[in-house]
């Protein structure tokens, strides 16, 4: 990595290349790696996201998972759609509002997702034992840092104009 020419800090500009172009690749080696050792049915990460999001709100309007997740109605819908067909949510009507619906888990999403998080969990921490002393402690400090990281991209979600920041 080079040098901020500012300062003895890392590049900022480097860093920001690297984190991205490691996230896809991680989550997608994560995710196959997890599914494989589970057992599991290959889902898309979008479907995955709207299961991770259910389960940690429950009951939803497509129109909220929308805006939750950043993705377009018609692709909830067609998302809602597909994992309704593969017995992974069901659709009610809003509670208070007849007219409209709300997508939650069904049993099966719940336990494929499950078994999901324990094979995801045995697979990281076989790779982490594995990895040097030395990078099993910057991997204990990556997941605060990388929250934090995630909390201030959140924050920069609704704004235009990053200069400065």
């Amino acid at each position: 990595m080079r040098v901020s020419p500012r300062s003895n800090d890392l590049d900022p500009s480097d860093a920001a290349r690297r984190l991205s172009a490691e996230i896809g690749p991680f989550r997608r080696a994560l995710l196959t790696t997890a599914r494989r050792s589970g057992d599991l049915p290959d889902i898309p990460d979008a479907q995955i996201e709207v299961l991770r999001r259910l389960d940690a709100d429950g009951w939803s309007s497509p129109t909220t998972l929308g805006r939750a997740l950043g993705l377009a109605r018609s692709t909830v819908s067609n998302l809602v759609a597909a994992m309704e067909r593969d017995g992974l949510v069901e659709r009610r009507l809003a509670r208070g509002d007849g007219r409209s619906t709300e997508v939650g888990l069904t049993g099966l999403a719940r336990r494929r997702l499950a078994v999901y998080d324990e094979s995801a969990e045995r697979v990281l921490v076989a790779a982490i034992a594995a990895s040097s002393a030395a990078d099993r402690r910057v991997i204990a400090e990556v997941g605060a840092v990388l929250g934090r990281l995630r909390q201030r991209l959140e924050g920069y979600a609704d704004r235009t104009d990053l200069a400065g920041d």
